[in-house]
């Protein structure tokens, strides 16, 4: 890379601080130290998460529980990120020339990352890693394991990386910056690197993954509905998979319409860049509120959106008859910082408003409170999915078997 001292300005002093690269490697391990905390309360509250996604359990007392093995891997991430990073402030000295001449050390991390995570290491949760690479490998193409095969660990997986969305974006803007020979992958962000149309397209990668699980959820209930014998009940027709894919297509307008307000064109667009402008806002709060009535009312089972449920003196108001965590506090809590992280979260998908330079740590902000949004919708969301096994299987129920329900 050509070093030019009149980029040095463009640096701000977040940047200087922890340059992308180094934030990508942040969010990617506070996401495995996130898991291992699911893990390890859920464990404690006597839900067998490894028994959901179905995860071999341990076969001997000597062997480490799996939360255990989770810290012990979020340990081995993060020991050679703390060290790398006092090294390459050692070396930098918060000078913008050096921070971007030394890009090397935080991508050397990022390998590292690969690594550890591609590895045959026996002692570091060798098992998890390549049920975890296992998984991703087929959610990737949005595939769907059956039911008994741990399909809601493909779906859980598929929704942990729709909150990673915009990681994967900067991921691939760190490589790419690194490999032009006009940038530095520690400079000023250059989200157009590769065309203008790439980053949202891989920031939208997510979301295609859940549509086509979805879809492929859907085509299951008809088949199954379409190889019943005559006065054979119906498990539903699957509209409820319909509506799920529906939810995940609103986020395409919005990455898209974000695209274009970043390259705004009006001789190539037809519309001004007001009216650009209020549709994208338009698609950001039907994402927004979409998602959070279906986080709330779908994915945890709560009555707050039903007004004929939820003042049922059966159960607390809004929530359910059968809730696993005694203190009802945390549901409410829960429904309230969804709330407002979905708000935040839908416009973070937007990478028009990144151009300003000052928002580089709110950017980043931003997406650390993503993935804390997605760590407390993970509680709920297997709490749930552990109440529901515990009871008769509802209709047309998303995750629970694959549609052998005897009763609509």
């Amino acid at each position: 890379m050509d070093l030019d001292v009149e980029v040095e300005p463009e640096l701000d002093s977040f940047s200087l601080l922890l340059p992308l690269p180094y934030r990508v490697a942040f969010i990617l391990v506070l996401g495995v130290w996130a898991w291992g905390l699911n893990l390890h309360y859920l464990s404690l509250v006597k839900i067998d998460v490894p028994a959901l996604i179905h995860y071999p359990h341990r076969h001997s007392s000597t062997l480490p529980s799996h939360h255990l093995s989770t810290y012990r891997l979020a340990s081995l991430l993060s020991i050679p990120l703390v060290l790398s990073l006092l090294f390459f402030w050692t070396v930098t000295h918060g000078q913008a020339r050096l921070v971007l001449e030394y890009e090397i050390i935080p991508q050397i991390y990022l390998i590292f990352i690969v690594l550890s995570f591609l590895l045959p290491i026996n002692r570091v949760s060798r098992t998890g890693r390549f049920r975890f690479l296992s998984i991703l490998k087929r959610v990737g193409v949005g595939g769907l394991a059956t039911a008994k095969d741990g399909k809601f660990a493909d779906i859980l997986l598929a929704d942990v990386l729709t909150s990673y969305a915009k990681v994967f974006g900067d991921m691939f803007v760190s490589a790419c910056m690194f490999f032009s020979p006009r940038h530095s992958s520690t400079g000023k962000p250059d989200r157009n690197c590769g065309g203008q149309y790439m980053v949202p397209l891989i920031i939208s990668i997510p979301s295609l993954i859940r549509l086509r699980q979805c879809l492929t959820e859907y085509l299951r209930v008809r088949r199954h509905n379409s190889g019943k014998q005559i006065g054979e009940s119906s498990s539903g027709w699957g509209g409820q998979h319909l509506a799920n894919a529906l939810k995940y297509t609103t986020a395409f307008p919005v990455i898209t319409l974000s695209a274009l307000q970043r390259g705004y064109d009006p001789s190539k667009i037809g519309m001004s860049e007001a009216g650009l402008f209020r549709l994208w806002l338009f698609f950001v709060f039907l994402n927004s509120f979409y998602s959070f009535y279906w986080d709330v009312a779908k994915d945890w089972d709560l009555s707050i959106f039903d007004s004929n449920e939820r003042d049922n003196p059966e159960h607390p108001y809004g929530l359910r008859r059968n809730l696993w965590f005694r203190a009802r506090g945390i549901y409410y809590g829960v429904i309230f910082i969804n709330f407002l992280l979905r708000c935040t979260w839908s416009f973070k998908l937007s990478p028009h408003l990144d151009h300003f330079n000052d928002l580089e740590g709110g950017i980043f902000v931003m997406e650390v409170l993503e993935v804390f949004r997605r760590w407390i919708w993970i509680f709920l969301r297997i709490e749930t999915e552990w109440v529901r096994n515990q009871r008769r299987p509802a209709p047309d129920d998303i995750l629970l078997s694959d549609f052998k329900v005897e009763n609509d």
